[in-house]
């Protein structure tokens, strides 16, 4: 069996794949709402969002929507699951309170990511599993790694709603957050044109490229085993 082969037309890879996005995007949401509960904000905890139950985290659009669109654009595949509801208000210091719920998410599939080349690294290392079993496990790890990655690196971007844009807030003056928190209501439809419309245009995708430079390089290095 190889990751070539399907089931019911989908190919084992994609499987594996669709499975390491699962708890990628979960605790990537359940670590935003764990530290601004921790922070004073219990609107998370109370909505119920700090489970990690997949259903309470998936978004129709970010979840489903979005990424079969780019998939049929042949665009990056991209996704996230329902944002976790945070109130600053609770927070004691409100930009402080921004930057570190904001980083939870792209820390969380950080930490992600290295447990699943550590674990690849260690398989390799060991040889104790046995080489069919060994390559089904290094290939989990390898998707896992570079799902995390792509989650951390794409969120990264200072486009609402993605936690880059709650990242940097903090570190802009208070005419220039004003200002900033004015245009969001255009940032969705600037991040749509970036995955779908600028590779139409351009014949190459901006975000891909930045991806690939960044989770891409970053995953290849950490599996050169």
């Amino acid at each position: 069996m190889s990751a070539s082969d399907n089931f019911l037309g989908i190919s084992y890879a994609s499987i594996i794949m669709i499975i390491c996005f699962v708890p990628a995007i979960v605790i990537h949401e359940v670590a935003h709402g764990f530290v601004a509960n921790r922070l004073g904000d219990p609107t998370a905890k109370s909505q119920g969002r700090l489970s990690l139950n997949p259903l309470k985290h998936i978004d129709p659009f970010g979840t489903v929507i979005l990424p079969l669109v780019l998939m049929l654009a042949g665009a990056p595949v991209f996704g996230y699951a329902k944002p976790v509801p945070y109130n600053p208000r609770f927070f004691k210091n409100l930009r402080q309170g921004e930057l570190l719920t904001g980083l939870a998410g792209p820390a969380a599939n950080l930490l992600m990511g290295l447990l699943g080349a550590l674990l690849a690294n260690a398989v390799v290392w060991l040889g104790i599993i046995p080489t069919a079993a060994a390559s089904w496990l290094l290939l989990a790890c390898y998707y896992f790694t570079m799902i995390n990655f792509c989650l951390m690196f794409f969120n990264l971007l200072p486009i609402p709603p993605l936690d880059g844009s709650s990242i940097i807030a903090p570190f802009l003056s208070n005419s220039a957050l004003r200002r900033y928190y004015s245009i969001q209501q255009y940032a969705l439809p600037i991040l749509m044109a970036l995955l779908i419309l600028a590779p139409m245009i351009l014949h190459f995708s901006p975000i891909g490229i930045y991806i690939d430079a960044t989770a891409g390089n970053l995953t290849r290095l950490l599996f050169s085993l």
